[in-house]
């Protein structure tokens, strides 16, 4: 079996307060002492959350195997990765915005999650690094993106340009984005019975992109994956232009909650 190094420690946190943004999309905000330390410094960064097995209340830390965290009994722990839109070390808070899937096991636990719960966090993990020079950005994302899209639209520089596409199943329900003043923000409904992700693929199929942008996108890994060769075989950009990142994937039972 393949070692993997340790990803950073859990925190032990609560859950302070529950807002719900979108009939889709809910704020968390959690708190506690072992938020000390914590620090996001980077836009669309990650944090991984763990929440108490199904059926339970109880929060139960799983152990490093050397691959992965295991229970006690065996069983893998819910953890899953999230963007964090809000980290205040002063304040020992930490925002997340879960989107509401109905299946995935954090959806499931945010629905009954109160005031009190324990859950606990790990990171934050790499985020991205904007290129102040670059004379455009295309951003693509679906839902599960849309935070971390924020994150990115907000840090890009005033003046520059921005080309953004994201992928909803209800337009009524548009999570957020921040103002930005060269923005151009395109919404792309999913149609019912087709493939996640294959508006975010046509959005970047017809986009014109200026010579030295910076692209970044994330979503549905088969549809990132399509995305991926688009820009780097058929468009021909380097890897140093595009980010692009798979966040959930299709039909992988309770993997559907990164946000």
């Amino acid at each position: 079996m393949r070692v993997r190094r340790e990803p950073p420690r859990f925190r032990r946190v609560t859950v302070g307060r529950l807002v719900r943004l979108t009939s889709r999309l809910s704020l968390v905000t959690f708190t506690g002492p072992d938020l000390d330390g914590f620090v996001v410094d980077e836009p669309a960064a990650s944090v991984r959350l763990l929440v108490p097995p199904s059926g339970s209340d109880a929060l139960v830390m799983g152990t490093w195997t050397g691959n992965e965290f295991l229970l006690p009994d065996g069983r893998r722990p819910g953890i899953r990765t999230f963007t964090p839109l809000r980290s205040d070390p002063a304040a020992l808070e930490l925002d997340l915005a879960i989107v509401l899937h109905g299946e995935g096991v954090v959806s499931r636990w945010v629905e009954r999650a109160r005031p009190g719960d324990e859950v606990a966090v790990s990171g934050p993990g790499r985020g991205y690094r904007i290129d102040p020079d670059a004379p455009a950005f295309l951003l693509v994302g679906d839902e599960s993106a849309a935070p971390a899209l924020g994150q990115v639209l907000a840090a890009v520089p005033s003046g520059t340009p921005v080309s953004v596409h994201v992928e909803v199943d209800d337009l009524d329900a548009r999570p957020p984005l921040p103002e930005h003043p060269g923005a151009e923000v395109g919404w792309h409904r999913a149609e019912p019975g087709s493939t996640p992700g294959s508006a975010m693929v046509e959005a970047v199929r017809d986009a014109v992109i200026t010579p030295g942008s910076r692209i970044w996108v994330a979503g549905e890994a088969a549809a990132v994956q399509r995305i991926r060769r688009h820009l780097f075989e058929d468009r021909g950009l380097s890897r140093s232009e595009a980010t692009v990142r798979g966040y959930w994937k299709h039909g992988r039972a309770g993997d559907v909650d990164e946000a």
